[in-house]
C-alpha cells in the first residue's frame, strides 16, 4: 500500500475578504474531491484573506498512480486561475 500526501500553498488574486476566500477555497476542495477522490482540506492560513494551505492524501497499492493522482490534482488546482500554487511539497509513503 502506499500513502501519497500533498500540500501547497495559494496566493488568491481574487477576493477581498475572508468570506470570498472561503467560497473560493471551498469551491476547489469540492471540485477536486469529487473529481480525483481523495481526502483533501484546509489545513493553515484560516484567517489570512490572501493565502489559504491545501492538504491532501490518495491512497492506492501501486506508487505509479498515486504519482499520477497527486500530479493531476496540482495540475487541476493551477488550471483554476483564481490562485497562483506555491510551496508545494509531496510525500509517498
Amino acid at each position: 500500500m502506499k500513502v501519497g500526501i500533498c500540500s501547497f500553498k495559494m496566493i488568491m488574486y481574487e477576493g477581498g475578504s475572508l468570506k470570498e476566500k472561503r467560497m473560493i477555497v471551498r469551491s476547489l476542495i469540492q471540485r477536486i474531491r469529487s473529481r480525483y477522490n481523495v481526502s483533501i482540506s484546509e489545513v493553515a492560513d484560516h484567517e489570512k484573506w490572501k493565502l489559504a494551505t491545501i492538504g491532501f492524501c490518495c491512497i492506492s497499492n501501486e506508487k505509479q498512480h498515486v504519482e499520477r493522482t497527486m500530479q493531476e490534482v496540482i495540475r487541476f488546482a493551477e488550471a483554476d486561475g483564481r490562485m497562483e500554487l506555491m510551496d508545494i511539497e509531496t510525500e509517498i509513503v
